[in-house]
């Protein structure tokens, strides 16, 4: 077990006069599956940004885990989709992406094409694909159903 300390956080975006987190403490057990829900504006995609440190902050972030944020971003979506999973999950066995793609209801010879060519659904399911082969590091996904259909949620 590990744990994510969040201590005395507190972050306002430069400019803003008003604090998105004041003062707040807590710890996530890093073998937790958690959620955190609220309405859109509340901090929750600008919270998974601070873990990654993203934003600088006032308090102390420490975790002995690293970090993977989703979606993340990709430099050229021309590039073969293949060379993107390997970029991300470097060494990953080809038979574990193409077991993560099964589970997630996508064709393995999606791996074949360029990145741009995939529906945006098939896109996120490439990234939590390639996410979830990765075994020691924190996920951290931001929304991912927003560009799944009705029977990929």
């Amino acid at each position: 077990m590990s744990l994510i300390n969040i201590i005395n956080l507190t972050f306002a975006y430069p400019g803003s006069s008003e604090n998105i987190f004041e003062n707040v403490s807590f710890q996530i057990d890093s073998s937790w599956k958690l959620g955190f829900i609220g309405r859109n504006g509340r901090g929750k995609t600008t919270f998974l940004n601070l873990l990654c440190g993203k934003y600088e902050y006032k308090g102390n972030i420490s975790a002995n885990v690293d970090f993977d944020l989703f979606p993340y971003e990709i430099e050229d979506e021309n590039t073969l989709t293949e060379e993107i999973i390997e970029s991300v999950c470097f060494g990953c066995q080809p038979w574990q992406i193409n077991r993560e793609l099964n589970l997630l209801g996508v064709s393995p010879d999606v791996i074949y094409r360029p990145f741009c060519t995939l529906s945006k659904g098939e896109q996120a399911k490439v990234m939590l694909a390639s996410l979830f082969v990765k075994e020691n590091n924190f996920l951290l996904i931001d929304e991912p159903t927003n560009h799944l259909d009705i029977s990929g949620r």
